[in-house]
């Protein structure tokens, strides 16, 4: 489809507003799903970071793996399980999810950056004491998945103050040498609300919380966060989506401005949430 120059402008002018809005401000993107294994849509992310860090925006990329994580363990016979929708981590798994983590995903990422003409730095819970965790409690015995006791953003500032993307991997420190496996919203909407991030974006693979969850048309596009007891009675906010709802809600009541869930399979869906008067998917504030 051919875009001619007055349709160039009018985009530029319809963002202008909020890239005067956004710009030197911290927002932080909670990379995962579809977005992290299409090639294509891969591409578009990192176009859209990049692009964030270029017109002024502190950006903070958070990221899960789980489809590579689940790759690994093929490759050693090992089965992956999930209780409540968190992977199940013994000690073998923890240091699979450790090294695919911190190591592959993240450092492929900072590389896919520096290619679209970024700077970003890999950086795990790990460093600089970024996470710390404990065992999570309750429920069934999940291994070696935590739940954040603090956050410490001292690394994450230095890198931004820097002019780098930080890129975070989900894995915390304990108190004794433990390593444990973060849940990637979790963490992100934690670093957002330590950060006093302006947003929270969390790249999913729906359009946004659904009137019908059947039926994509039936977007809702604004939630006060005082609704969602209300969203939840009547069953609108229910399954996969009560975690992510939690997170924003969580994020919010924290101090982050607003909360994004919008769906990673549509290319750019970062730019045209910021920068577009119709947005595409869920604000939460």
């Amino acid at each position: 489809m051919q875009i001619s120059n007055t349709d160039r402008a009018q985009v530029l002018v319809q963002a202008l507003p909020y890239i005067q809005t956004h710009a030197g401000r911290t927002i932080v993107v909670k990379y995962g799903g579809s977005a992290m294994v299409d090639e294509k849509l891969k591409d578009a992310v990192m176009s859209d970071i990049v692009l964030m860090q270029l017109i002024g925006i502190r950006v903070v990329v958070v990221h899960g793996g789980g489809k590579e994580i689940d790759a690994m363990l093929g490759k050693i016979g090992k089965e992956s399980r999930f209780v409540g929708g968190l992977r199940y981590t013994d000690r073998e798994t923890i240091d699979i999810v450790q090294m695919v983590l911190a190591g592959k995903v993240n450092k492929d990422l900072v590389q896919l950056l520096e290619r679209h003409g970024g700077r970003a730095v890999g950086l795990c819970g790990l460093d600089d004491g970024l996470m710390t965790a404990k065992k999570l409690d309750g429920g069934e015995d999940l291994g070696y998945v935590g739940e954040i006791t603090k956050i410490n953003p001292a690394v994450i500032h230095h890198a931004t103050e820097n002019g780098y993307i930080p890129v975070i991997s989900t894995v915390a420190g304990g108190g004794n040498g433990e390593v444990y496996n973060i849940n990637a919203d979790i963490a992100a909407a934690r670093i957002a609300a330590e950060l006093r991030a302006e947003k929270l974006i969390l790249m999913t693979d729906v359009r946004g919380l659904l009137c019908d969850k059947n039926d994509e048309t039936t977007l809702i596009p604004v939630v006060n966060v005082s609704d969602v007891p209300k969203l939840r009675n009547q069953g609108i906010i229910s399954g996969g989506m009560i975690p992510k709802i939690d997170c924003c809600v969580d994020a919010v009541r924290r101090g982050v401005e607003r909360a994004h869930i919008i769906d990673g399979r549509i290319p750019h869906s970062i730019l045209i949430e910021l920068f577009s008067d119709e947005g595409i998917g869920t604000m939460m504030y």
